[in-house]
């Protein structure tokens, strides 16, 4: 992302959520405990619109992201959202639904891994966010669920169906978002939906301890590995390759591939400046 502003100024208070940036690592924090931290249509507009303000001012090197109290995000809020859709014309409905996969293409496109920490519930729109997260760690107490089919709506909502059989496989995805039912820890984790189990409560810390690592990283390098990951997942195999050799090609002549010569020569660990 174009790291070029115009005049609109740095958001100073986000409604919707808590962000804390802490020498390169970002933490947001989904904070409506009370409603399991439902999203409403100001908590899809923010996470967007943070997203991209991270990622133009090239400050933050990692992202965590997670939910205060008893879940991670138990989906999009039944009153505020579902209640007000039902009262929109097909234009409405398609600028909100635009709206929601821009989030998820922020969190995919931006120049940084995103950690998504998940303890007890993530649903609907917060499964999908955690399933475009770079990294899902998680505790016992997690649970994902594609509910889509549950309300009556397809279970390709927010790029879903383009993530999830790429994370799991085609079969597992299509048991998952057509059936809506409830996957928890140990079969996330048998089936690749999550990165790492943790102990109960502990999800938190380690997604904190592998920001700490990334942002401490070669941070173009991540960006850089992060952007073929999600560009190679519809290329075929001599396109990839190219992009491949562009792209080290110009990593080789940044400042860190000189950087980790020196250190191996002087014996010394390296230190990155993300150049």
């Amino acid at each position: 992302m174009s790291p070029f502003t115009g005049s609109a100024p740095r958001t100073q208070e986000w409604r919707h959520l808590r962000l804390a940036v802490d020498d390169g690592v970002a933490t947001v924090t989904l904070a409506r405990p009370a409603k399991l931290n439902a999203l409403t249509f100001g908590a899809y507009a923010d996470l967007r619109d943070l997203l991209a303000e991270l990622a133009r001012e090239r400050a933050v090197r990692a992202l965590v992201l997670g939910g205060e109290g008893r879940g991670f995000c138990s989906g999009g809020d039944v009153d505020e959202i579902i209640g007000a859709t039902l009262s929109m014309d097909t234009a409405q409905l398609l600028d909100f639904n635009r709206m929601t996969g821009q989030v998820v293409r922020a969190v995919r496109e931006c120049p940084f891994p995103v950690i998504a920490a998940v303890h007890g519930v993530a649903a609907g729109a917060g499964a999908v966010l955690a399933l475009a997260a770079d990294f899902r760690i998680a505790d016992p107490t997690a649970r994902f669920a594609f509910l889509f089919t549950r309300v009556g709506l397809s279970g390709g909502d927010m790029g879903a169906a383009y993530l999830l059989p790429r994370v799991v496989g085609l079969g597992h995805a299509t048991r998952l978002l057509m059936l809506g039912e409830p996957v928890r820890a140990p079969e996330a984790e048998r089936i690749g939906l999550i990165s790492e189990l943790t102990e109960e409560g502990g999800a938190g810390a380690r997604a904190a301890e592998l920001a700490r690592r990334l942002a401490d990283g070669p941070a173009l390098a991540h960006a850089q590995t992060k952007a073929l990951l999600t560009a190679e997942l519809d290329m075929p195999l001599a396109a990839s390759v190219e992009l491949d050799a562009a792209t080290q090609a110009l990593l080789m002549n940044g400042e860190d591939y000189a950087e980790f010569h020196a250190a191996f020569t002087e014996k010394r660990p390296p230190k990155w400046r993300g150049r």
